[in-house]
Order: structure tokens, then C-alpha cells, then sequence
């Protein structure tokens, strides 16, 4: 099947230009080199997909939509939440309030900590992935712990960086 016979290269050119996002740009990329002569196989191998892609690619623009439209994904929302907007509102305050504040023996809320709070409160379970999103989207951001030695004496503390740089930052026996 010929594809994009109504379509010329400076139309796709223009499109091109218009448009934002990785997937589009492919699309209209793949779409030039079609029409400059590569073969559906070759553009394929090119961008390390099935035939059967390129030719979908090829036919979504074979229509009478404005082509940057034509390139673009239709919006998915995904699956439902499985807390209402008022209960993830009521968990983002919470966790913005230190673990502590609720009755829990914990320095940080970590995602294990928010799972079994969802679950608790909520009744709902999350996976621990999901609650790293939750807890992103909440505005906490992951730190890891930094770890000193508070008993050592600052001197030797700097004696023994001085000895690591003498022995090029390699451990050794002394």
C-alpha cells in the first residue's frame, strides 16, 4: 500500500517543526524518510522496531486531521487512584508532620511506613513503588542517611583523610 501520497515532504517538514515530544518527531521523521525513498523494512531496522509499527506510523497520517494532531497520542489517564483527591490531600498533611505526630516509633517516613499507613487508615494497599510516588508526589524527596563518626576526635579525623590522600586514596596496611 502507497502511503502518503497527499502529503508532501515541506508539509511534513512544517509539521515537524511544530510539534513537541519524542514519540511525534519520530513519526514524522520516519515519515520524511518514506517519502525520500527508504522502505518500510529498513525504517524498522532503523528505529529498532516491527514493520508492522512503521506501517502503522505511516497510516495514522494517511488522514484529514492537521498532521502535528495526527502524530500525537490521544491522552490516557490510567487507572483510578485508589484513595479519593480528599484522602490523598489528608495523607500528604500527615506526612509532611513528622511519624512521630501520629504515634509511630520513626524518625522519617519511609515508603514501607507510608504502605502500612495507608493500609491502617485507608484500608487500601499500595506497593512500596507506588508509595516512593505517593510520597514524591506528597513534596518529600529521598536522602540518604549520612553516616559519621561522632565519638572520633576531629584531629584524627583529619589525619586519617590525610593518610587515605598519601596512600592515593587506597586503603593499604600500614
Amino acid at each position: 500500500m502507497d502511503h502518503l501520497n497527499e502529503i508532501s515532504v515541506e508539509e511534513l517538514q512544517e509539521a515537524l517543526d511544530n510539534v513537541d515530544g519524542n514519540k511525534p518527531t519520530q513519526r514524522l521523521l520516519a515519515a520524511i524518510a518514506y517519502k525520500n525513498g527508504v522502505t518500510q523494512t529498513e525504517l524498522a531496522e532503523w528505529y529498532d522496531t516491527e514493520r508492522k509499527t512503521i506501517y502503522n506510523w505511516l497510516n495514522r497520517l494517511d488522514t484529514d486531521e492537521p498532521l502535528e494532531q495526527a502524530v500525537t497520542d490521544a491522552h490516557r489517564s490510567g487507572r483510578k487512584r485508589k484513595i479519593s483527591e480528599k484522602q490523598q490531600q489528608e495523607f500528604e498533611q500527615t506526612v509532611h508532620e513528622s511519624p512521630e505526630e501520629i504515634g509511630v516509633d520513626a524518625p522519617a517516613w519511609t515508603p514501607a511506613l507510608a504502605q502500612e499507613y495507608l493500609e491502617e487508615t485507608y484500608g487500601v494497599d499500595y506497593s512500596i513503588p507506588s508509595c516512593r510516588r505517593l510520597l514524591k508526589e506528597a513534596g518529600l524527596s529521598y536522602q540518604k542517611p549520612r553516616r559519621s563518626a561522632p565519638e572520633s576526635d576531629e584531629d584524627d579525623q583529619e589525619a586519617f583523610h590525610d593518610e587515605i590522600k598519601k596512600s592515593g586514596e587506597r586503603w593499604t596496611p600500614q
